[in-house]
């Protein structure tokens, strides 16, 4: 299997600490970092994906926005640049340790942040950043 995820989210998941929108979404989310750190590849997709699976029914919900479009083409961007990989939409990617490690080294420094800008997570992501990606779960 693969977790399918838009671009954005391959930033999201590097601070992510178990809050969400939604008791579904994080359990949801949860069960998600769990598939990813047991390894399992992930499938780049353009719109919603599984962690937006809770919430695409919420009328709300911003993951069909063009501005959350924008975001994720700026995370590919910058992730893409920072591994040497062309990425998009159907690319396949394994986040093995050392890249989890380059991608959240960039992060701390903010060189893969142009996609955070104006994301309502960002000061959570901050903190968690500062505090060495403690209790993150995958």
């Amino acid at each position: 299997m693969m977790v399918r995820l838009r671009g954005h989210h391959l930033l999201c998941l590097l601070t992510f600490v178990g809050e969400g929108y939604t008791p579904s979404f994080t359990r949801n989310y949860r069960q998600i970092a769990g598939r990813l750190s047991a390894g399992e590849p992930i499938e780049i997709v353009d719109g919603p994906d599984d962690i937006c699976a809770p919430m695409r029914d919420v009328p709300e919900a911003h993951c069909r926005n063009e501005n959350i479009r924008c975001r994720d083409n700026r995370a590919l961007a910058a992730v893409s640049n920072l591994l040497g990989l062309p990425l998009g939409p159907g690319s396949v990617l394994i986040l093995d340790d050392g890249r989890l490690q380059d991608l959240r080294g960039a992060f701390t420094r903010g060189s893969v942040r142009a996609a955070c800008d104006e994301c309502e997570w960002s000061t959570l992501c901050t903190r968690v950043a500062t505090d060495g990606f403690d209790g993150v779960l995958v």
